[in-house]
């Protein structure tokens, strides 16, 4: 699961907030599965992780919740989902984030040689908010794009 910010007072903003009942309705459907939460510290409060994983945890068992709190944005998220994945033996990630967003962590997760499948989430808010989330994501890709390769070539 891919953090969003958290607000001053240590709640999850609506993007988080949306991520985090997504991610719970997944863990019903796929009971054996590990949730990986991802997410540092940004501008407020606690990390974006541990504030997924406290309220994921009053859920679903504490046993299939880990948290990667040094995640700053989608690249490290990937390569810690990447590694985390490696090192628990696990065949295909489920990338829990909003659909805008899902293009640019599954092309990440291929470029880190790792198998992956969006959750189907429904868009919320506005038309204004989602046009600007594509148009940050259309940004984004190109630059992800290099930098995935990039840090391709270094781990060759």
């Amino acid at each position: 699961m891919f953090g969003a910010a958290v607000r001053a007072d240590d709640t999850p903003s609506p993007a988080l907030a949306h991520r985090i009942a997504s991610a719970v309705a997944a863990s019903r459907l796929y009971p054996d599965a590990a949730l990986l939460c991802t997410g540092a510290v940004g501008r407020h409060g606690a990390s974006e992780a541990s504030v997924m994983g406290r309220l994921i945890g009053t859920v679903i068992d504490d046993a299939r919740l880990h948290l990667d709190e040094t995640s700053s944005d989608t690249l490290q998220s990937v390569r810690a989902a990447a590694a985390f994945m490696r090192a628990n033996g696990f065949d295909v990630a489920i990338a829990c984030t909003d659909r805008y967003h899902q293009p640019r962590v599954r092309m990440l997760f291929a470029l880190a040689g790792v198998r992956s499948r969006g959750l189907a989430m429904p868009h919320v808010g506005s038309g204004a908010y989602l046009r600007r989330m594509r148009l940050r994501e259309a940004i984004a890709i190109p630059y992800d794009l290099i930098a995935g390769i990039a840090q391709l070539r270094r781990r060759r």
